[in-house]
């Protein structure tokens, strides 16, 4: 079974307002040190209509991410159905389960996350994220959507992920943020 040990990133995603937005810091590090400021941790598939973002070893996550969009494909771009089958082959597969990652999946309508240890959520309060200020980013987030109703998801995003990267040593203000194609 996948110890999935997250840190080095922070990723968030929010639906408000009938708006889903998902962004990510672009902070890689090795060890206690910053080797890359600017890494997309960000991705999109079919033209757009899902955006993926993903924390952990960035091999690993290719690697899933290239598992997801054959999976999308063979699914006809159903992404929740595409996300279950990538899960399962994660953990039997006995390549696949010793990846260390996380990812987060969003399209016009749901926002998911998906791990190595055979979940995948539909988060409450329609708040997902993941990585190493994933507390902080989400905590953010929620104060925002009960008091600061006439921001935007995209606006929500960026100031979920600066508060993050303001806390998280693990997390950089290089943020990439997407909104699923409608």
């Amino acid at each position: 079974m996948s110890k999935v040990k997250i840190k080095s990133t922070t990723v968030l995603a929010i639906k408000h307002n009938g708006k889903v937005a998902i962004g990510a810091d672009g902070q890689a590090t090795m060890g206690n040190h910053v080797a890359k400021s600017n890494v997309k941790k960000i991705r999109t598939f079919l033209d757009g209509k899902i955006v993926v973002g993903f924390a952990g070893s960035t091999a690993d996550a290719f690697t899933l991410l290239e598992r997801f969009e054959e999976k999308l494909h063979a699914f006809n771009g159903n992404m929740k159905r595409a996300a279950v089958e990538l899960t399962k082959d994660w953990r039997t597969d006995k390549y696949l389960r010793r990846l260390e990652s996380m990812m987060i999946a969003a399209n016009k309508d749901e926002v998911l996350i998906i791990s190595g240890t055979g979940d995948v959520l539909e988060p409450d309060n329609d708040i997902a994220a993941i990585g190493s200020g994933s507390v902080y980013a989400q905590s953010a987030s929620m104060a925002m959507k009960k008091h600061a109703k006439d921001l935007d998801a995209k606006e929500m995003v960026k100031e979920g992920l600066t508060i993050a990267a303001d806390m998280c040593i693990y997390t950089n203000h290089n943020f990439i943020i997407e909104e699923p194609a409608q």
